[in-house]
């Protein structure tokens, strides 16, 4: 059997760059970045689509920055929302299959137990309502496509928390750390994994699942104690717990964005790990150096 095209966007960004590894065993793989292909420019995600026709598209690209989104909604929008409906578009018209990343931020964070994927959306930020409508208009398209939501997404480069909290802890004896919003912490290559070993499985089994999928490692836990298993014995930083109100940002965020992963685990076959057994294996590769 003839191995697939595949098209990957935002190649550059965390699960991008994760996706770009695990997928080149599943493909051809065509790994494209911001710089090759801008995704507010719905043209140019056409054109690309056309010119490469691939049998599958896995969209990672996305704008991700929360809280400047409250200011630059027109682009968020055009990231979040309208390029996931071309995308689906382009890939219904030449009968492919659409892989595409959406977060815990389309909830409001006001239950208690995990989300599954029937509880009703309410997204308290701009980011969250772009990431919405773009589940939206991929669901409108008609196109044969499975949406993955994640959230609290780290890894050993690029801008996120684990980043930020090993930055301060080299200039600070003390980091100040929200305890009062709960989710769960993702390497980015434990979703690119779990990612590959759908596709693996093949395309035309893959699209028979088309659907939306909560995708998330095991556990929970707060941002503290996100930052203080970071840190683990070390006598420095000290890490203080703090409210959401002693932080204030420009963007809501929800107090609870915990997702059920049952739905992916039982209809794949896949198990995913724990969250600490993420960040233990990020952290070693990471001290392991390239």
């Amino acid at each position: 059997m003839p191995r697939p095209t595949i098209l990957l966007t935002g190649a550059d960004g965390q699960v991008g760059f994760e996706l770009a590894r695990s997928l080149a065993h599943c493909g051809e793989l065509i790994a494209v970045n911001r710089a090759a292909l801008d995704l507010s420019d719905a043209d140019a995600i056409v054109a690309m689509v056309r010119a490469h026709r691939p049998q599958l598209i896995v969209n990672a690209g996305a704008y991700t920055s929360v809280d400047l989104a409250e200011q630059a909604r027109d682009e968020a929008f055009a990231v979040n929302a309208r390029a996931p409906g071309v995308l689906a578009e382009e890939a219904k018209r030449q009968d492919a299959l659409l892989i595409h990343y959406s977060t815990d931020y389309v909830f409001d964070g006001m239950r208690s137990t995990p989300y599954d994927e029937e509880a009703p959306v309410h997204p308290l930020n701009v980011y969250g309502e772009s990431k919405r409508e773009g589940e939206r208009a991929i669901e409108a398209s008609g196109a044969h496509a499975l949406v993955f939501r994640t959230g609290w997404i780290y890894g050993a480069r690029g801008r996120n928390f684990l980043m930020t909290m090993l930055r301060l802890a080299s200039e600070r004896d003390e980091l100040r750390v929200i305890a009062d919003q709960h989710g769960t912490p993702n390497w980015c290559r434990t979703l690119s994994d779990a990612t590959a070993s759908a596709v693996a499985r093949g395309l035309p089994w893959l699209a028979e699942r088309a659907g939306l999928y909560h995708l998330v490692s095991a556990g929970a836990t707060t941002w503290h104690g996100f930052a203080q298993a970071i840190f683990g014995d070390a006598s420095r930083p000290h890490v203080v717990p703090i409210a959401t109100s002693e932080y204030p940002t420009p963007a809501r965020r929800p107090a609870y964005g915990v997702l059920s992963a049952r739905k992916f685990e039982e209809t794949f076959g896949y198990r995913m790990p724990g969250w600490r057994d993420g960040l233990v294996a990020c952290r070693a590769e990471m001290r392991a150096g390239p």
